[in-house]
């Protein structure tokens, strides 16, 4: 347990710029954190949360024992199904990779690209929210789960930014001059193996958004309060092992309007990380981000499990 702990990222490193630190004077202006939690002040507080958010920087890659095995390893670690992938030294190394020799099923290694936006707003009781959607039941993939809106890179996106905006659009009709895209997140992987950009971005006009969900891909959209994702309330996890390493994946149950929701997974993974990252706390229980090995050929139906 010390050595899965050792490798976490640590809780701590969630950029507080000094000078957006609470000052010593109280006639001293009020501090980027403070407009953020104050619920009084929506535009200021927005405001306030995009300029932190555009001063915050990926952690570092975690140095330890095994990094001397970087190059005899390198693509063949993955990070565990909806954690960060910065939570693995060999994980970052994966695009690397250009070959991997063996019968004519397999195929080289490298993760196709994605992005969601985890789109923040002010919700009327002054909290932060995020925008979330339950996928159509008639998906071959994922069928009926709650995601980010998001999805695979096109050749024609510049970015991770412009994926994230792009699939928004296609998805539940998010304008994008609507969203002011503040920063990135380090990579997650799914288990599908697909590198996942989170893209943060801001919505400081709720009301002009008119939800307009794609019928063939998404059945509902909703929200739900950002900070809940670093509290235990409605919080669960379960224990899961693939290939010999044991790990949690987490899941939080919400209800709004007589509906209820579970979010789990790769989507809970993230806003896990987007709620510490725009909080500046960790979330009180155990991530568990354990090492996985890849499996020395992969194909096109390698997952985890």
């Amino acid at each position: 347990m010390l050595s899965i702990l050792r490798k976490l990222p640590s809780p701590f490193y969630l950029h507080i710029p000094t000078a957006f630190k609470t000052p010593l004077l109280s006639t001293s202006p009020p501090s980027t954190f403070s407009l953020l939690m104050n619920p009084h002040s929506p535009s200021l507080r927005l405001s306030a949360l995009a300029q932190q958010l555009r001063l915050y920087k990926h952690p570092p890659p975690i140095e330890d024992d095994d990094a001397a095995d970087i190059e005899e390893e390198t693509g063949k670690v993955v990070a565990q199904v909806g954690f960060a992938e910065s939570s693995n030294p060999i994980g970052q190394n994966l695009e690397k990779v250009r070959e991997l020799k063996g019968s004519e099923n397999e195929q080289v290694y490298k993760p196709k690209r994605a992005a969601v936006l985890i789109c923040v707003f002010e919700g009327d009781a002054g909290d932060l929210r995020v925008i979330l959607t339950k996928r159509s039941s008639r998906l071959s993939t994922h069928s009926g789960e709650v995601a980010l809106p998001g999805g695979k890179a096109d050749d024609g996106d510049k970015d991770d930014v412009d994926t994230a905006i792009r699939e928004a659009k296609e998805e539940i009709g998010l304008d994008p001059s609507l969203v002011n895209a503040v920063t990135t997140l380090e990579p997650f992987l799914s288990k599908h193996l697909l590198k996942v950009v989170p893209v943060i971005g801001i919505l400081s006009n709720k009301d002009a958004f008119k939800p307009d969900p794609n019928a063939a891909e998404v059945e509902t959209i909703f929200d739900a309060p950002l900070e809940m994702f670093i509290k235990d309330e409605n919080h669960r996890a379960e224990e899961r092992e693939w290939m010999g390493c044991k790990y949690l994946i987490h899941y939080f149950d919400y209800e709004t309007v007589n509906k209820k929701y579970v979010i789990w997974g790769l989507t809970a993974g993230i806003l896990i990380r987007a709620a510490s990252v725009v909080y500046q706390r960790p979330p009180p229980f155990l991530e568990q981000n354990p090492k996985f090995k890849v499996p020395s050929c992969t194909d096109k139906d390698t997952v985890m499990r």
